[in-house]
């Protein structure tokens, strides 16, 4: 089973290849559709898992508190960002541009989080009270991927 930075990363790999394939989409094509489906659902599933997986130990550390609540903000920025593009025309200028914002902020985001936050964490945490993380962090994601639309409708209301 691997760790809970190992689960991160290959998401984390899987949402770059993604957006690589998005980026080399045009309009409002089948392609464009599928892939910007499977990046919102894997990235909405993944942020709430990690979360409430990898965030929620880190935040427990001192020197966690500011790294977990950057990197959720950072989490609900793109949020924003993605519904914001599902309510947009695939094939209008803007929704290219607005992507383009996301695949910068994201990407910028994943790079910290593998560079600074976990190489931080792995000095705070002990091996042993995250240990079997990587297997909870995919659970809860299966979870979440499941509640997507309720939140989205939860999300609207407010």
């Amino acid at each position: 089973m691997p760790s809970i930075y190992e689960a991160i990363k290959a998401d984390h790999e899987t949402h770059r290849a993604l957006l690589d394939r998005i980026a080399e989409t045009t309009g409002d094509s089948p392609e464009r559709r599928k892939a910007w489906s499977e990046f919102y659902h894997d990235v909405k599933s993944h942020a709430a898992a990690e979360e409430e997986t990898f965030y929620s130990k880190l935040i427990s550390k001192t020197w966690g508190q500011d790294a977990a609540r950057h990197s959720v903000h950072e989490h609900q920025e793109m949020d924003d960002l993605m519904e914001e593009l599902n309510e947009m025309d695939m094939s209008s200028g803007g929704w290219l541009q607005k992507f383009k914002a996301l695949k910068h902020d994201y990407e910028h985001h994943m790079d910290e989080e593998e560079n600074e936050v976990f190489t931080r964490a792995r000095e705070v945490i002990p091996e042993k009270e995250i240990a079997g993380y990587g297997e909870t962090f995919e659970k809860r994601k299966k979870k979440e991927r499941g509640l997507i639309a309720e939140k989205r409708e939860d999300a609207l209301e407010d």
